[in-house]
């Protein structure tokens, strides 16, 4: 069964312009949550921008998450709180994305680990 889009906190979320968001897609956006232009968001995503503090749980720590422009976001992906995915990223399905991912990268796994670099077509 196919679910929709779930925005916690939509007042926080900025989305550009052509951005696609498939299924299933959900964000616990507190932190605040930045999607710039041209990205490409697969289903069955979790953006998470809060997490508890792990000695006193009733606090909740918020952190931002960025997705820069022309990112593409992989099915089944989650991406913590704090962390950038730089312009032209590409973050493979499955992967848990807990730090930065530098622009024109690609990284895969859990934790999501860069594999190569992206090849632009400069014409």
């Amino acid at each position: 069964m196919r679910q929709g889009v779930h925005i916690i906190m939509g007042d926080r979320v900025k989305i550009g312009n052509h951005v696609s968001v498939m299924y299933n897609f959900v964000c616990m956006s507190r932190g605040g949550v930045i999607i710039e232009d041209d990205v490409s968001i697969a289903a069955n995503i979790q953006i998470l921008t809060n997490n508890h503090d792990e000695k006193q749980h009733r606090i909740l720590l918020c952190k931002p998450v960025v997705i820069k422009k022309n990112a593409w976001i992989g099915a089944g992906v989650t991406i913590l709180q704090g962390v950038t995915i730089g312009e032209n990223a590409i973050v493979g399905a499955a992967a848990v994305v807990t730090k930065d991912v530098p622009a024109n990268t690609i990284v895969v796994g859990n934790p999501a680990r860069i594999v190569r670099k992206v090849e632009l077509d400069n014409k």
